[in-house]
């Protein structure tokens, strides 16, 4: 018997499972990277509509956009200034510059102390001044010898004026006399009528010599005497000079206040004045200054500037005494600003604070914190950044 062909099914044909083996996942068409592609398209086309929205909004409201990140950097609304203490009415005191005198220090005699409280008038330091007053002395005695040569001088040519004019009068007489016996020549002889011609031509010539040297003595008399005065006011100008030195040796106060020694550099050290030192002449050691009236002077930085303006309020606290804190108020704030000491991009600006109150602990040089409100001025920018964006 033939036995006939066996019939392959598809369930014969394929290998029954083996264990262990994962199946193969069932292949899939086109659709999932058609979905794919459609989500990135929408992701990109909503970012740079994002960034479109962002630039222009920053083009539009930057007023808005910077107060939003100062009030994110200083949520209080509050500026911090560092500076230092300044009296509003003060004088600086300094060692007088001596005329006509080269003197390279002076010496400090009598000195008022530091925190003195003194009236207008009163003294504040006094320098030796002996050296002056013996200039003075010798200027003294040297003035009063040209005074009397110069009175000797004048009475000298008084003499010799009053001389001359008599020489010259007696030679006038002379000449006239000589022209009178001229006029007998016709009943004379010849030779007294020569006699004659003679004492004539010699009597006119003594005469005209009189004359001309007469005048010539004078300005010779009054040229020497004149020299004499020179010299005689030149040294009462320099006698002023001295006894003017001599006076700026006390040195008093120009108005009502309290002593402030400042610290200058002295016989090699840095230090304040006592009395026996010794101060280069112009040199600023000492400020007379009125408390009742302070300010505080700071430098803001040209990132801090823009929100400063004059009329804020602030409040100052001494950094010496934490306790204290005075009320305060913006009055000057600088246009232009100045360069650092790195480079000329950086600018500060100087604010001037005039602090309202006044304590005896408060005094000039010291140093201070001023809290700036700056709350009000960031509120109106903002008010006005604002309405321009609505008027556009």
């Amino acid at each position: 018997m033939h036995s006939s062909p066996a019939i392959l099914t598809p369930d014969a044909e394929s290998p029954p499972d083996q264990p262990g083996t994962k199946p193969e996942p069932p292949k899939e068409d086109g659709a999932r990277p058609n979905w794919l592609r459609g989500w990135m398209i929408i992701a990109a086309f909503a970012v740079v509509l994002g960034i479109i929205l962002l630039v222009a909004t920053r083009s539009r409201t930057p007023a808005t956009a910077n107060h939003t990140q100062s009030s994110s950097n200083n949520p209080g609304q509050v500026l911090r200034l560092k500076g230092t203490t300044e009296a509003v009415q003060s004088r600086a005191i300094l060692a007088p510059l001596l005329a006509g005198q080269q003197v390279g220090t002076l010496t400090i005699i009598r000195l008022a102390t530091a925190g003195t409280k003194i009236k207008k008038g009163d003294l504040l330091v006094e320098f030796d001044r002996q050296a002056q007053m013996r200039d003075f002395v010798d200027k003294q005695a040297e003035y009063s010898k040209l005074v009397d040569q110069v009175s000797g001088e004048q009475a000298k040519e008084s003499a010799a004026r009053a001389k001359d004019e008599t020489e010259l009068k007696t030679a006038e007489d002379n000449l006239r006399k000589a022209e009178f016996e001229m006029q007998k020549t016709e009943i004379v002889s010849r030779i007294d009528a020569e006699k004659n011609q003679e004492n004539l031509d010699e009597a006119k010539a003594t005469f005209d010599q009189l004359r001309e040297t007469f005048d010539l003595k004078r300005k010779a008399a009054q040229a020497a005497i004149r020299i004499l005065e020179i010299q005689r006011d030149r040294t009462r100008q320099t006698m002023m000079h001295a006894q003017a030195n001599a006076d700026l040796m006390q040195i008093h106060s120009p108005l009502d206040g309290v002593v402030v020694l400042n610290t200058i550099w002295k016989q090699g050290t840095m230090g304040e004045v006592q009395e026996g030192d010794q101060v280069r002449a112009g040199v600023p050691f000492m400020q007379v200054v009125n408390p009742s009236a302070m300010q505080v002077r700071v430098l803001a930085n040209q990132e801090d500037f823009p929100s400063l303006q004059v009329g804020q309020t602030a409040k100052v606290r001494m950094d010496a005494y934490p306790e204290m804190v005075f009320p305060a108020k913006l009055d000057q704030v600088a246009p232009i600003g100045e360069g650092g000491d790195f480079t000329s991009r950086l600018r500060s600006f100087v604010v001037i604070v005039s602090i309202e109150g006044n304590d005896p602990k408060l005094m000039p040089d010291l140093s201070a914190a001023v809290d700036v409100d700056v709350a009000k001025q960031s509120a109106g920018a903002v008010a006005a950044s604002s309405a321009g964006s609505i008027s556009e």
